[in-house]
């Protein structure tokens, strides 16, 4: 009997969300998959759910690499509310409390406000997957998965993103090789 792969079986628990997203997500790491069930399961019958509903007990494992981006009111649109310490640290710098436009990691701004705008029409979980240079010096290939989070169920006022990298290259030289060629 031909064996099931882990990410398979794991889809296979996952409901479809209206659409191809449960078939998309299916084909990632499972931490992603992981995540999409959690906040799958979490909306129930609603269209997704809301902060309150995500506890981060639940996905204690997950948080180094979690943010929390506030839609907001104003011409910031997307505000980061927390970034993990994994994802502050591939940053080189904590981004919470300011502006996506401001302190994005991406080749421009432009490129996650895209995605961001996309979830907050459609108030449906989005996937990317590619290859980006987020710093000069930094070529990244990952897996952003954005979900949608909403007080009333229906206007999507929080994403929750979770980034999961397949792939790093960073061509700047290490202080500890620079050190030990000196030496």
């Amino acid at each position: 009997m031909e064996q099931i792969p882990e990410t398979t079986r794991i889809l296979e628990r996952v409901p479809a969300h209206e659409g191809a997203e449960a078939a998309q997500i299916g084909e990632c790491d499972e931490r992603l998959i992981s995540i999409y069930t959690y906040w799958n399961e979490k909306r129930g019958t609603r269209a997704m759910p809301g902060r309150p509903d995500i506890d981060p007990a639940d996905l204690k494992a997950h948080l180094p690499l979690l943010c929390l981006i506030d839609v907001v009111p104003d011409a910031r649109r997307y505000v980061y509310r927390l970034v993990g310490t994994r994802e502050a640290e591939m940053r080189g710098r904590d981004p919470t409390g300011k502006a996506v436009a401001e302190a994005y990691y991406a080749e421009r701004a432009g490129d996650t406000t895209d995605y961001l705008d996309r979830v907050l029409a459609t108030g449906r979980p989005l996937l990317y997957r590619g290859t980006y240079h987020p710093l000069p010096t930094r070529t990244e290939t990952g897996e952003v998965l954005f979900l949608p989070l909403s007080r009333d169920g229906h206007a999507v006022d929080m994403i929750m993103l979770y980034s999961h990298v397949l792939w790093l290259k960073d061509e700047r030289r290490s202080p500890l090789v620079a050190m030990r060629r000196r030496a």
